[in-house]
């Protein structure tokens, strides 16, 4: 293994594309501040069509290789794996987008006495109660030959479930911010509104999405209420729901900028485990939002409720916050989220846990931990 950095070769969804791709921030931010720390990441991902229409990066970013292969059959993609196959750690992301389950097995493959080969699960919530409720399903066999899984959040529980399932080692490697990336900006009319919404429309997010957030403008008709992301046009809603379509991820600052309070909504998975809060958590407590939440166990481990976010139980408690934010409380969360997510919630400090987990020390060659 090369003393001066790893070889990371990373197959996940998209690199360059944000389209329909909530992992695309965290994918940017991680693999940044491992390319800062001297690791050499190569990026393989599928070339949708669809995902390369709408790329929001024209240019493949410096901090990575981004190798696109063809989505309609395998053979572009067994030219990346025997690419990888030099590689000291193999990264398999949930959620690429075509040949998953093929894939899952076939990194498995490029074991050996110098190569670690990691599941990165991104809905982690949703994998686990997928085996949980079908004995058949083929990734169980593959969870114990993984030499560790990474997930990105789910705390205690999902550690627990996956060890249940015969994981060697799992750990939790939470979203977080770039400081280069997630920060304050001035406001902009486009998206002057009393509280933002900012999420694609999951079928597992869209009932969160009713209870909590189109609750509270049916409550509030004379406050203005934005909904942003991809497939919410057809979506009925209350007359003081301005939707604006999706938002490129260069406007995701000047968004919650512009919004006097930012709400985040869980998905049910991540609801139901808990420990799991999403990129635009993180995001919005950077760019100094007063940020408002729907209720979760562990939302204390990385924000203080009433003095970094407001929690909210349902709708109402929502429009309550809406209607009682002064101008004081609304500069103040925002100030106190912000430095608690600049002092422990960064990519550079997730990137050194990914370092410990992997056995590497900068300046010393990795232990190899895997049994083969």
């Amino acid at each position: 293994m090369n003393s001066h950095g790893l070889r990371i070769a990373f197959f996940g969804a998209s690199l360059v594309s944000a389209w329909w791709n909530g992992a695309a921030m965290y994918y940017r931010g991680l693999l940044r501040a491992l390319h800062v720390r001297g690791h050499r990441i190569t990026f393989y991902e599928p070339a949708l069509p669809e995902r390369q229409r709408h790329r929001d990066l024209p240019v493949a970013p410096d901090y990575a290789t981004v190798v696109m292969y063809p989505a309609e059959d395998t053979e572009g993609l067994e030219r990346c794996l025997e690419d990888a196959r030099n590689a000291d750690v193999v990264v398999k992301a949930s959620g690429v987008g075509v040949f998953d389950e093929w894939l899952n097995a076939r990194v498995l493959e490029l074991k050996s006495g110098s190569t670690q080969v990691v599941y990165w699960d991104l809905d982690a919530p949703i994998t686990l109660e997928r085996m949980a409720g079908n004995p058949e399903d083929p990734f169980l066999e593959l969870v114990p030959r993984y030499d560790r899984i990474f997930t990105q959040g789910g705390g205690d529980p999902v550690v627990l479930a996956y060890r249940d399932f015969g994981a060697r080692e799992c750990v939790p490697v939470y979203s977080a911010v770039d400081p280069s990336v997630h920060r304050p900006v001035g406001p902009d009319p486009r998206f002057s509104c009393d509280l933002v919404f900012l999420d694609d429309r999951w079928p597992d997010l869209e009932r969160r999405v009713e209870s909590y957030f189109l609750r509270a403008a049916d409550l509030l008709p004379d406050k203005r209420f934005l909904l942003g992301g991809e497939g919410w046009g057809d979506r009925q809603r209350p007359s003081n729901v301005r939707y604006v379509g999706p938002v490129p991820p260069r406007e995701h600052n000047i968004l919650r900028g512009s919004a006097r309070s930012v709400l985040d909504i869980s998905r049910d998975g991540m609801a139901r485990f808990g420990f799991s809060p999403s990129p635009h958590l993180f995001e919005a407590a950077a760019a100094g939002s007063c940020l408002l939440t729907d209720a979760w166990e562990g939302i204390e481990l990385f924000l203080e409720p009433g003095r970094e976010c407001l929690v909210a139980q349902d709708g109402l408690e929502v429009a309550e916050a809406v209607l009682c934010l002064t101008d004081d409380g609304v500069r103040d969360l925002g100030q106190a989220a912000r430095r608690r997510v600049l002092s422990e919630h960064t990519y550079a400090q997730r990137a050194v846990q990914v370092e410990q987990a992997l056995g590497y020390r900068p300046g010393a060659r990795a232990v190899r931990e895997s049994v083969l």
